[in-house]
């Protein structure tokens, strides 16, 4: 008898200790935490309500960023697709990372597409981490990484099942003919012969939702590069009927009703999660690719008070907004100011799954921060380089932010606590900063074939 109440005091306390959950520490993560990765294509930095957005409704995105934090300085790994992508995947910016453009400098015949560099096997990704660690992932949306039967298809980089398109120029199209499942193509027979009847974001969502519910009751990654609002400019009618009162462009109605189907996902992936009971240990990042492609000043601002756009190397082509979610985890309602880029993400999302990261990468863990806890000023730079205009360079430094815009450009220097629209160029008046950061650029990156630079005189 004396036995049995001792076991039945040792199950009571066991089945205690399992169900109040210990919240993630920067050292420990919770061994079944999930990680939703959800990246749009071409949003503005201005685009969310929670960022400053007037015209354009997101109800849910905004709740998000009440129940979780949101992050004013965040930085996409380039101001263009396929290079923001690489960084992401690899933790390498764009001085090192395989995938520096959506196009080579040289053309590589032996390649599907001759300009369209894919990851290497050696290239480790995000996903290939996790599935090591146990981790069931998923994509759906646009790759861009990697041709079919090239290295870097998506099943070969570490995703257990994908859906969507792996070239970008063919994501343009919102009502494609076929697609990727896996290795193989996925007919829509619904948009033969050029008839535009199934959206393919509908198709993104519905994959979406089945490997959730699939998943719900193991460990999961899942990414989810949505290509809205990403020209060509094509929202569903339901969602652009929401605006129809406006007076607005085409354009602008389809563009804005493409930012609303976003959100629509997003208060149904939360609704999802809560459903199934698993919000508390799933932790949902949102973000864009690079930023706005059209900055449609006095109608949205896109870019908000920010200069430049997408294929720009100063802030508007290179800030996203940023929000992440995890109830109990992370602080609600918080905006956090420090600032980190998508070299970051793959040590932070190592570090809330408890996975060993890869020793090559360009970026550090900013659970801390994620958590609301305080991270020291940080003394590294942050790199970007871009090669369709020429070659301009972008370096982040504490506060100060250089520019050189082409291969031979004089660096321009704005201090962002003072001047985030980077309107006074300072250099002149801190010659000692502008040596640091030219001093830096000497060994900022690693040559690269596919993107030759001839050797700088800085």
């Amino acid at each position: 008898m004396y036995r049995l109440i001792l076991y039945s005091l040792f199950v009571s306390i066991f089945i205690s200790c399992k169900e109040q959950r210990a919240p993630i520490t920067e050292t420990e993560a919770k061994p079944k935490t999930n990680v939703i990765f959800l990246m749009v294509d071409d949003l503005g930095y201005g685009d969310l309500g929670s960022f400053g957005q007037e015209e354009i409704k997101t109800p849910a995105l905004d709740q998000l960023a009440k129940e979780g934090t949101r992050f004013t300085q965040v930085y996409a790994g380039s101001p263009v697709c396929a290079p923001s992508r690489s960084v992401l995947m690899t933790g390498q910016h764009t001085g090192h990372t395989k995938v520096r453009g959506n196009f080579a400098a040289i053309e590589v015949p032996e390649l599907p597409i001759a300009g369209r560099i894919p990851l290497a096997a050696e290239d480790t990704t995000i996903a290939e981490l996790l599935k090591a660690n146990g981790y069931v992932t998923g994509m759906f949306g646009k790759w861009g990484l990697g041709e079919a039967t090239t290295s870097g298809e998506p099943n070969l980089k570490g995703f257990d099942e994908w859906f969507g398109f792996n070239n970008q120029r063919r994501a343009h199209n919102h009502y494609p003919d076929y697609v990727w499942h896996n290795q193989d193509t996925f007919k829509i027979e619904a948009n033969a012969d050029h008839v535009e009847s199934k959206h393919v974001h509908e198709l993104f969502s519905e994959f979406t939702f089945k490997f959730l519910e699939a998943n719900k009751d193991t460990s999961f990654f899942m990414y989810l590069p949505y290509t809205l609002p990403h020209d060509d400019f094509k929202a569903t009618e339901a969602f652009k009927a929401l605006y129809a009162d406006k007076g607005w462009s085409e354009q602008e109605l389809n563009y804005a009703g493409m930012v609303s189907m976003i959100d629509a996902d997003v208060q149904k992936l939360m609704d999802k999660l809560e459903e199934y009971g698993i919000a508390d240990r799933t932790m949902l990042f949102f973000c864009s690719d690079n930023g706005a492609a059209n900055r449609y000043d006095d109608i949205f601002n896109s870019s908000g008070a920010l200069k430049g756009r997408k294929r720009d190397v100063y802030e508007g082509g290179i800030r996203t907004p940023m929000i992440v979610w995890m109830p109990g985890t992370v602080p609600a309602g918080k905006i956090n100011n420090y600032p980190w880029y998508f070299p970051d993400v793959l040590p932070t999302i190592c570090d809330v799954t408890n996975t060993e990261p890869t020793k090559n990468t360009d970026g550090i863990s900013v659970l801390p921060a994620i958590l609301g806890k305080e991270m020291p000023e940080s003394d590294r730079f942050m790199y970007w380089e871009f090669h369709e205009n020429g070659y301009d360079r972008a370096v982040r430094w504490k506060n100060w932010k250089g520019v050189i815009i082409g291969k031979d450009g004089a660096l321009e220097l704005y201090d962002l606590s003072k001047d985030e629209a980077e309107e006074n160029n300072v250099a002149a008046e801190n010659p000692e900063v502008v040596k640091t950061i030219m001093e830096y650029l000497k060994t900022a990156r690693s040559p690269s074939i596919y993107w030759p630079v001839e050797a700088q005189s800085n």
